[in-house]
């Protein structure tokens, strides 16, 4: 039986997901646009371009997987492009019989005052909380349909090796703090939030692809404890022995942005996630799967290691 596993995305997620694969001792073949890389390869890795909105060409380079695992990212201004790509890799994954791990997000289920669950209702108000909510009833009624079998696994803003410039929880704080700049947050920094390390969101991606109970649901990736953004940064400046710094970019500075450039645009009607609490409950894939998040500092120690690193 082959254990090829095709990693659709080689963003933060993708290699993620490449490096636990890797670890298990699995085939790998990465997948993006460009055939470009900015990791290190190795005999059991390989690597292809191809456009993953053509149907087509998904199912040629799923030929032989066992899983398929869709960690595709785009900036804002491109998620009208989100659907026709998730599709195209159902047709792929359909097609060789392979299953299909969906690393999602919490877009779809809008602006609440609980923690969030995977019961929740898909009610977001947001038009890429839409398109998020679009995609994931599509793939779970492909599951539902026997087109294709489903796991989707959901974390918060997440953290780690490669979350650099796109990440809230990236350059801006960890590369500026060890620049000893000060961290750029948007929102209350008061408010608590649910931060994903990258590294436990590549694991439960793998686990989902490994456990057949794990099909025809969404799954809340383990992650640490809610903790307010201040805390985390904090944290961050704490660990390099220096006082914490931080700064609120105004909402005004972010719309004045926005005139100029499309990703400050698209992240106004995201802006609520920092405004108010924004806590996601992991317990019910930690008691199915037996796995906790891996702990905050030891994560945090991970994330500014790989910032050290020479090009990182």
């Amino acid at each position: 039986m082959s254990d090829l596993n095709v990693v659709f995305g080689t963003g933060p997620l993708g290699l993620a997901v490449m490096r636990e694969l890797r670890r298990r001792g699995r085939r790998v073949r990465m997948i993006n646009r460009s055939s470009r890389v900015t990791f290190p390869k190795d005999p059991q890795t390989e690597v292809g371009g191809v456009n993953a909105a053509d149907p087509a060409q998904t199912r040629e380079v799923c030929e032989g997987a066992t899983v398929v695992y869709h960690c595709v990212g785009l900036p804002y201004p491109r998620w009208p492009e989100f659907p026709a790509i998730a599709a195209a890799i159902v047709e792929g994954a359909g097609a060789t019989g392979a299953k299909l791990v969906y690393g999602d997000n919490l877009y779809m289920y809008g602006a609440v005052e609980v923690p969030m669950t995977e019961d929740l209702p898909y009610v977001a108000t947001t038009k890429k909380g839409g398109i998020r909510a679009a995609i994931a009833r599509s793939l779970l009624d492909a599951h539902q349909a026997g087109k294709v079998r489903v796991a989707i696994g959901r974390g918060s803003d997440f953290f780690g090796p490669f979350a650099a410039d796109a990440a809230m929880m990236g350059s801006r704080v960890f590369g500026r703090a060890l620049a000893g700049k000060s961290a750029q947050v948007v929102g209350d920094p008061n408010r608590l939030h649910t931060y994903t390390f990258i590294e436990d969101f590549g694991k439960a991606l793998v686990t989902l692809g490994e456990r057949e109970e794990a099909l025809g649901r969404a799954w809340h990736v383990p992650s640490p404890p809610p903790m307010t953004t201040r805390q985390f940064v904090e944290a961050v400046y704490q660990m390099l022995g220096k006082q914490p710094r931080i700064s609120r970019l105004p909402n005004l500075a972010i719309a004045l942005a926005g005139l100029f450039d499309g990703n400050a645009k698209e992240l106004k009607e995201m802006l609520y996630q920092f405004e108010r609490d924004f806590v996601m409950d992991s317990s019910r894939f930690e008691k199915a799967f037996g796995t906790q998040p891996t702990p905050v500092d030891q994560a945090l120690g991970a994330t500014l290691e790989w910032y050290r690193r020479p090009g990182s």
